[in-house]
């Protein structure tokens, strides 16, 4: 797929525009590629709220928007964003998580939270705009925090309870008001793992679209502790070693890259000794 720049444009689509289709939690994705030309598609845009400019791919404008397909047929592939994301390299992660984001904001504040009258698109910014209130509502963004545990030559790993995939990943949490990210990795460590925590450095981020976090990506040292698992969150936890690791999320997901970058942390620290 070409370049795509993420932008904002109060303006509406024409025949040479590209849209990103979604239905429910499905990119109703065209036979070849990720997006359709705003004249193949718009006899099939729901009768919501959008589309709505998310960028631009290949200097042509990219909108997001509610489709009404209901099935997959010769023209029509449906993909589910979170298998897009966990399961194929070649998704464009950031126009599609960008376009679910920004859609989800579109139907959200179509009225005002203060008042409950209708919004309307600001001119200037993306933001929805209270003409009575004179305020905007932007999109939705929750800081999260996911962060990889080092205990020696090991680091801890754990199987979430509420998720089907078999993957064991890394303890993560939302960000809660009056909280700094550093206390947020260790108030998460201790609530779901009774783990205490040191060293505790910052990655990387990533957003990621479910619904709307972004992701922020720490080491931590272990301090101490015994595991005891909150079973609401966690099946099952333990420490492992590199080349010994179960089953883990792919490359394209901010946990593993954190993994394997522990992985190589580990290996080089254990080559110096």
């Amino acid at each position: 797929m070409t370049q795509w720049t993420p932008g904002w444009s109060p303006g509406k689509p024409d025949s040479s525009d590209l849209v990103l289709a979604i239905s429910a939690n499905d990119i109703v994705r065209p036979k070849e590629g990720w997006l359709h030309s705003w004249a193949a598609i718009e006899p099939f845009i729901a009768n919501s709220p959008g589309p709505v400019y998310v960028g631009q791919s290949g200097g042509a404008a990219v909108f997001a928007a509610e489709v009404s397909v209901k099935a997959p047929d010769e023209h029509f592939e449906f993909v589910g964003l979170r298998d897009a994301l966990l399961l194929m390299d070649t998704a464009p992660a950031e126009l599609l998580g960008t376009g679910f984001q920004v859609l989800q904001w579109w139907h959200d504040h179509r009225y005002c939270g203060r008042c409950g009258s209708a919004t309307a698109m600001h001119p200037r910014e993306r933001a929805r705009w209270c003409e009575h209130c004179s305020i905007p509502w932007y999109p939705r963004l929750a800081p999260c925090v996911i962060v990889v545990i080092r205990r020696d030559d090991s680091m801890l790993l754990a199987r979430s309870s509420r998720i089907k995939r078999h993957f064991f990943s890394l303890i993560a949490g939302f960000v809660e008001p009056g909280e700094s990210i550093e206390a947020a990795v260790a108030r998460e460590v201790k609530e779901e793992t009774g783990l205490d925590v040191t060293g505790i450095r910052y990655q990387h981020s990533q957003p990621w679209p479910f619904p709307h976090q972004l992701m922020l990506g720490f080491f931590a040292d272990y301090a101490g502790g015994e595991l005891v698992l909150q079973e609401d969150e966690l099946a099952e936890a333990d420490w492992y070693r590199p080349g010994e690791l179960p089953p883990v999320p792919p490359i394209t997901t901010i946990s593993g890259q954190l993994i394997r970058a522990m992985e190589q942390e580990i290996l080089a620290s254990d080559n110096t000794l």
